[in-house]
């Protein structure tokens, strides 16, 4: 409900209402927001402040203005940090989704995994679990990865339930403290095999990160190779001078 004696603009009031509107799911992506004129009769504002309030949206990227047609409900992109160590679980919590995980394989290995991340080799000795799992955030896939995890650190892992948070178990079950991740970004096209885990039916842009992960100076805890829906996912990167 809008306050007349707010001191935030009547747009504002009106872009924050539709906002909450989508948050709680009562304008789902893909449906129609509301047009000028159901802004003017439902707030009571003039055409210029229900343009302002649809602009205001569309520049927050909640919606999409489709010339002779309407105004959209966007898929709204799940962000993620570059330079926080963020698990995917509490990544997909600040998102306001609901996570969960499909464990897709589990293996234990005896000899050492190498990955070259930002030009220099990293090793990580076995023996070793190698899991490979699918995260759903609300019920649809999003991400894809493999995981090498150090039974030094983590003995008898593999008989953890292992679609749980893995940095839960760390944390928890280890009392292990993460300190440092080293990562890469890259850009790759879905193939057929990973376009079957996503349910998508075409080729598709996605996120390809690399990684490793430390519990102490030196001492690597785990690597990864994720791979993230494009068309769901974007990564930002802050930076200081």
């Amino acid at each position: 409900m809008i306050e007349a004696t707010s001191k935030i603009p009547k747009y504002s009031q009106i872009t924050q209402d539709i906002i909450y509107q989508i948050q709680k799911g009562e304008l789902p992506p893909h449906s129609q927001a509301p047009s000028e004129n159901e802004i003017i009769d439902a707030y009571r504002v003039s055409n210029t402040t229900a343009r302002k309030a649809l602009q205001e949206l569309s520049n927050a990227g909640w919606v999409k203005r489709i010339k002779g047609k309407g105004t959209y409900v966007l898929e709204r992109k799940i962000e993620r940090s570059a330079s926080r160590i963020l698990g995917f679980t509490k990544n997909m919590i600040e998102a306001g989704r609901q996570p969960s995980t499909r464990l897709i394989s589990l293996q234990v290995m005896q000899p050492p995994f190498t990955m070259t991340i930002n030009s220099r080799d990293y090793t990580l000795k076995g023996p070793l679990c190698k899991i490979q799992r699918l995260r759903f955030g609300d019920d649809a896939p999003i991400m894809f990865e493999t995981r090498y995890i150090s039974m030094r650190f983590c003995p008898e892992i593999d008989k953890k339930d292992l679609e749980r948070s893995l940095y839960e178990i760390y944390e928890k079950d280890y009392g292990l403290r993460l300190n440092e991740i080293q990562q890469v970004l890259g850009v790759i096209m879905l193939d057929n095999h990973l376009m079957d885990y996503f349910d998508l039916q075409s080729p598709a842009p996605a996120f390809r990160v690399e990684g490793a992960t430390f519990c102490g100076k030196g001492l690597i805890l785990e690597m990864e190779e994720s791979i993230y829906r494009g068309d769901m996912y974007r990564f930002t990167v802050a930076a200081k001078q």
